[in-house]
């Protein structure tokens, strides 16, 4: 959980319940109140008393078996309204779609939430069952993955060193490996507009920017499987990565 002093003129009890529902993720079904306050670091006490809001105002449900909650259909309800609300999406997800029926790659659209990368649209032209299905909504690595480096490669210099600090805490064992790969990312956006990561075994990615009308941006992505030559495969659709950018951007 971010320190409440780090947004001195915002309401606490709002912050705490925002992070009570981040709490809840993939595969994450029921929580209990003690598990809440292990997650959040907040006294149980005031665990139980926003857990309760929540419930009263329809973003949890309580399961009285387990003693424990589950987000409530009102979240999902939240997601469909950015998803139709957004003129981002409009623009992108056809042309998206277009993209990976023609050259029968995925394609992934993505911004950051803290330390994770967040799917806006994920368009998935294969549907083999032992390649993971990714949703829009669901959260990857902004460590890891071609979305990550290249979300880090565009930020600010002051954002970047910020989160690189975040991710080196949670990271430490590792971090001289992933800092090394960032690091090129960063230097192959600069020089190049993309990067190519490897996150899953076998499966190539390449990702750009795409910047929107209000000067926010996401990071946008290619990806396919490939047995061999991983890189030298997934480089090849560079030409097909900065058409559907500049189809995009021209759009919006």
């Amino acid at each position: 959980m971010e320190p409440e002093n780090t947004y001195p003129d915002a309401n606490r009890s709002l912050i705490r319940g925002i992070e009570i529902l981040r709490c809840f993720r993939q595969g994450t079904n029921l929580l209990g109140n003690s598990e809440i306050a292990e997650r959040t670091g907040l006294a149980p006490s005031t665990i139980s008393r926003l857990t309760q809001t929540l419930v009263m105002t329809g973003f949890l449900e309580h399961d009285r078996r387990s003693s424990a909650y589950r987000l409530a259909p009102t979240v999902l309800g939240l997601g469909h309204a950015f998803k139709t609300g957004s003129p981002e999406l409009r623009v992108a997800e056809p042309l998206m779609r277009k993209t990976s029926e023609k050259l029968k790659l995925n394609v992934g659209l993505a911004v950051a939430d803290r330390t994770e990368m967040i799917y806006l649209e994920s368009i998935r032209y294969r549907k083999n069952i032992a390649l993971r299905t990714v949703a829009s909504g669901q959260r990857v690595p902004i460590e890891q993955t071609s979305l990550g480096h290249a979300w880090i490669a565009n930020l600010e210099p002051h954002a970047r060193a910020r989160l690189l600090s975040d991710l080196k805490l949670q990271n430490a064992k590792n971090w001289h490996k992933t800092e090394k790969e960032i690091n090129a990312a960063i230097r192959s956006i600069a020089n190049k507009g993309y990067c190519v990561a490897s996150w899953l075994p076998q499966i190539g990615a390449i990702s750009t920017i795409v910047h929107f009308a209000d000067g926010q941006f996401a990071a946008l992505n290619l990806s396919s499987p490939a047995d061999t030559h991983l890189h030298s495969v997934i480089e090849s659709y560079v030409p097909a990565l900065f058409d559907l950018k500049n189809n995009i951007e021209n759009e919006l």
